[in-house]
């Protein structure tokens, strides 16, 4: 029981209702969705309030929130979503997915170094004060200690600026945390400045368009590290409404040999289009899928000798010629006038990336 002289407690109905509301227009602060709510008369009698009556304190819906575990939030998600499979507003075979970076509850300003390296301060130095000159002739001192103190002003104003567009350059996720919201990364995107956000991850059935999947991760990576987990979820749920997953569509930003693999694996055909470095054919060699080797144009076989692990993560496989066969080749001048022998690396699921190359040339692509 509470207290009469403090805050009512809050109907988990009406918590609910409001977090509704808040995505539904689009409001973000709980602030500003008591305010909303309060000048709405249908959002009013949609939450069980009369005109005079008072809406739960903001405070009262951000703490509600954090009481809550996000299995809570889980469940209520998959309930509306089994509505829409109901009401038959989810066709389930055919899912699009994108993701968006979502502002974090924090400023640049506030990252701070995660190792603090201490300043040295050379002491007895003496400054250097700056020239100025005598217009005590030409102006009364009022006037010269407020032009000065603007001409102050504007310097510090301006140097300010350079300064947080020069930290802002210099910031990176290695070397700095923001102690008001430890989870935020700094992600960068072309055309739009530096920030502290988070990635949504989300998947839409195309039938209606209803949301069947959302998640979120960490902004500093990449959308195609995420669509294992976010494929996962939508199987798990699909499973539990009779659904079955067909078809997947996104943007060259979930493309990579594995995501490929990984959907044909579970017999999801995947509509990504293939990465723009990406080359089927390799000019002048001839893969022979049965040896698993290239034949270069001189004859020679160049035949797989090892996996490796590219910088963002992805698996390769190389492939070599021996370094007798180049070295005795007639075309090694033109072939690897500067290797010791000649070597290709491609990708460890190329042939799940060469059949999403050919896809999207296809009419249905």
């Amino acid at each position: 029981m509470y207290s009469h002289t403090g805050q009512p407690s809050l109907d988990p109905v009406v918590f609910f209702k409001l977090v509704l509301v808040g995505r539904l227009e689009n409001i973000a602060s709980d602030r500003r969705l008591v305010e909303h709510c309060a000048l709405r008369l249908d959002i009013l009698y949609f939450l069980g309030y009369e005109v005079d009556e008072d809406l739960p304190w903001h405070s009262t819906i951000s703490r509600t929130r954090q009481l809550y575990p996000a299995t809570v939030f889980e469940h209520l998600f998959d309930h509306v979503f089994a509505q829409c499979v109901a009401a038959g507003l989810v066709a389930g075979d055919t899912q699009a997915v994108d993701s968006a970076p979502v502002k974090a509850s924090a400023s640049l300003d506030s990252l701070c170094e995660k190792q603090v390296t201490p300043t040295l301060h050379v002491v007895g130095q003496p400054s250097e004060a700056p020239a100025t000159e005598n217009h005590s002739q030409t102006a009364p001192a009022h006037q010269l200690r407020r032009e000065a103190a603007r001409q102050a002003k504007r310097r510090t104003e301006a140097g300010n600026l350079g300064a947080r567009h020069a930290k802002a350059q210099l910031l990176s996720n290695k070397t700095h945390y923001s102690p008001t919201d430890p989870e935020a990364r700094i992600s960068v995107k072309p055309g739009k400045v530096r920030a502290l956000n988070y990635l949504c991850s989300l998947a839409v059935d195309t039938a209606a368009g209803v949301i069947s999947h959302i998640q979120a991760d960490f902004a500093d990576s990449r959308d195609s590290a995420h669509l294992p987990t976010l494929v996962q979820g939508l199987r798990a749920r699909f499973r539990a409404n009779d659904l079955t997953l067909r078809e997947l569509v996104a943007d060259t930003g979930y493309s990579t040999g594995f995501n490929y693999a990984f959907l044909e694996q579970y017999h999801v055909t995947p509509w990504i289009p293939a990465f723009g470095a990406y080359k089927p054919e390799v000019t002048g060699f001839t893969y022979d899928p049965t040896q698993d080797t290239y034949g270069c144009p001189a004859g020679k076989l160049l035949r797989f000798r090892a996996y490796r692990v590219t910088e963002d993560g992805n698996w390769s496989k190389l492939y070599r010629a021996t370094y007798q066969e180049c070295q005795q080749c007639p075309l090694r001048a033109n072939c690897v006038p500067g290797a010791q022998y000649k070597q290709l690396i491609r990708s460890a699921f190329d042939a799940a990336y060469r059949r999403a190359w050919h896809r999207q040339r296809t009419q249905a692509g």
